[in-house]
């Protein structure tokens, strides 16, 4: 994301199981922290100079920044920084089929087709589609609408790079997906993944800004 990529200065090593809360860029504002399952903690604001309708994320494992992103009010992802593999990637202009939450939310259903440049990896094509379950669901006091979604990603010639199909949610209020449950298929295999949301935590709480996952860290993974 454009903006993210300033946030590559402090995308260093967090200490481990530090008291410190996570520091932001000057103009930046958080909002809300997510604790959730698989040792990640994720931290969602927004910053002076960007759109408003625009957001930013930082996600964090028990060994310091993962993700850095930035979404604009459709979901779309705009920028994106990737520590422990080091690329970025950011939106190219003019998608086939722009991803749209406002679509998703009207009519139960969103397909879209879009490509996102790097510098280290390349031109990736993303094509998929997400769909309301028609189900609700609370967690922490929160209602959120349950999504499937069937994503593939190929790269510029053409050839399949992963795909992956699951379960996420999405909140109609904070405009945006939180992540659920899901297999992910490479040309290694197959892994499931999942890291559905389990506390919601706002400014001025404990634990807000937190660099400190909390739940199912020291757990094996597949």
């Amino acid at each position: 994301m454009r903006a993210a990529l300033a946030l590559i200065c402090l995308a260093g090593p967090a200490a481990a199981q530090t008291d410190a809360p996570f520091s932001l860029p000057a103009g930046c504002t958080a909002f809300l922290t997510v604790q959730s399952e698989s040792c990640q903690v994720g931290h969602h604001f927004v910053c002076e100079g960007d759109p408003s309708d625009h957001q930013r994320r930082v996600s964090l494992d028990e060994q310091g920044v993962t993700y850095v992103g930035e979404i604009d009010g459709e979901t779309q992802w705009l920028n994106s920084f990737h520590p422990l593999s080091g690329h970025s990637e950011t939106l190219e202009a003019d998608p086939v089929e722009p991803a749209s939450l406002s679509d998703l939310i009207e009519k139960g259903v969103d397909d879209y087709d879009f490509r996102t440049l790097s510098d280290e990896i390349g031109v990736t094509r993303y094509v998929g589609q997400d769909t309301l379950t028609g189900r609700q669901v609370t967690i922490d006091g929160v209602t959120l609408d349950e999504t499937t979604y069937d994503l593939i990603a190929f790269d510029e010639a053409g050839n399949e790079l992963w795909s992956s199909k699951g379960r996420e949610f999405i909140s109609r209020n904070w405009r945006m997906f939180l992540s659920g449950t899901g297999v992910v298929t490479t040309p290694d295999g197959q892994f499931e993944r999942t890291n559905r949301p389990v506390e919601f935590i706002y400014p001025g709480e404990p634990g807000f800004l937190s660099q400190n996952p909390k739940h199912g860290c020291g757990l094996a993974i597949s």
